[in-house]
């Protein structure tokens, strides 16, 4: 009687938390995007074994939000280290600081070899997944890098860039940026170029910081799903950086995934108001206003104490992955925090690798099923991969095109 009174007991069904965890044990987070490379160049001056990242490094003089120990509690399996420079370096030394920033990455990846394995492809991620390694894969964060010249990105693709974002906060001759005032209206013919030699090469086109224009003028002419490595939904938030409901339509369309970022300004109008009216309080008191917390100015301490920030959390986040899902469907959205390219700046819950859970733990108290859980997690952005994939193996009798930017 007993045995059948326990036999006959409703199971509880297994709580947001558990679900996740069960997720992402077999579906680990790839993410497509992570500044850790600049923070190592600006913590370090390049130097990488100056930063175990075998401890934690989220304390000290300048934190990082990445370290092994969190990317493990976190479930991270794959990551694009962006090898960022700044817009703003231009010609031949955007070229050298593109390639130091590339080595930094393979020299992680050679000081860690129990954590960290290079990969270029869908079954790489996955091979490296199997050994229970993060796959690690590399973002070129602006054409600005390629100095105008399709040998360089041919070059980049040759040392692992698996993609590259068309533009930075700087507008090109050949490419518009959403930050900045248009030059090309889209994508010039050098412009339209870039987006075919990718296609040719097989790597992944980035419309994250681009224009409208130009990220619907690749749209219009890529023959492989595009990505927006790190960007989120403009009707949320009014952010000239995020993405329109009629181009995230366009993105859909194209097969391509949208990542969505961490960044405070582009989840949040009102943190970026917020933060417009601290950096005009700054200016007025002759400080800098790029510093927050504890270590910033005194008068900025002093007026942040006065006016407090908006909250930006978890659920936040959760509001623009749900509403990527819901205009461009669950095949079309992934994760893009950029971390460690934010200034320490993060969502409530999202402070480093290991938040993850805690996202992926909302969505499925929001009704997400394990199957878009898994899609969200990885299975969107590897589709995209294998899709660039099949289309560089199409082209691969088309001969490189040989230009370079006559602007």
């Amino acid at each position: 009687m007993l045995v059948a009174l326990l036999l006959a007991a409703p199971v509880a069904p297994p709580t947001p938390e558990a679900r996740a965890g069960k997720v992402l044990a077999a579906t680990p987070v790839v993410d497509g995007h992570n500044d850790l490379p600049w923070e190592i160049r600006q913590t370090a001056d390049g130097h990488v074994e100056a930063v175990d990242l075998n401890t934690s490094t989220a304390t000290g003089p300048r934190p990082l939000q990445t370290d092994w120990p969190r990317a493990r509690a976190g479930h991270l399996g794959g990551q694009f280290w962006s090898v960022y420079i700044p817009a703003g370096s231009l010609g031949p030394i955007a070229v050298q600081q593109t390639l130091e920033q590339i080595d930094i990455v393979h020299r992680l990846a050679a000081r860690y070899p129990q954590v960290m394995m290079l990969a270029r492809t869908a079954a790489d991620v996955r091979r490296a997944q199997g050994a229970g390694k993060i796959a690690s894969m590399i973002g070129v964060e602006g054409g600005h890098q390629i100095d105008g010249r399709l040998s360089v990105l041919r070059q980049y693709h040759a040392l692992g860039a698996g993609y590259m974002t068309l533009t930075h906060f700087k507008s090109l001759a050949w490419a518009d940026a959403s930050t900045d005032a248009p030059r090309a209206n889209g994508l010039t013919e050098f412009g339209r170029n870039v987006v075919r030699e990718m296609n040719r090469l097989g790597m992944l086109v980035d419309v994250s910081h681009v224009s409208d224009a130009t990220m619907a003028a690749a749209l219009a002419i890529t023959k492989a799903p595009v990505i927006a490595s790190h960007s989120d939904a403009r009707a949320l938030s009014g952010a000239p950086r995020a993405i329109p409901d009629d181009l995230l339509r366009k993105i859909a369309e194209n097969g391509g995934v949208v990542m969505v970022n961490f960044a405070l300004s582009h989840l949040s109008s009102a943190w970026r108001a917020w933060d417009v009216a601290r950096q005009a309080y700054a200016r007025s008191a002759g400080v800098p206003d790029d510093v927050y917390g504890a270590k910033a100015p005194a008068p900025l301490v002093a007026w942040d104490r006065e006016h407090p920030a908006p909250r930006v959390t978890v659920a936040t986040v959760a509001d623009h992955i749900d509403y990527v899902a819901k205009i461009a469907g669950h095949d079309h959205v992934g994760i893009g925090g950029d971390l460690d390219g934010i200034g320490g700046l993060s969502p409530e819950g999202l402070s480093g690798v290991d938040g993850y859970p805690l996202l992926f733990a909302e969505l499925a108290r929001r009704g997400w099923s394990d199957a878009d859980l898994a899609k969200l997690a990885q299975g969107n952005i590897l589709r995209v991969m294998e899709a660039a994939e099949a289309v560089a193996r199409s082209m691969a009798g088309t001969p490189p095109i040989d230009a370079t930017d006559p602007g």
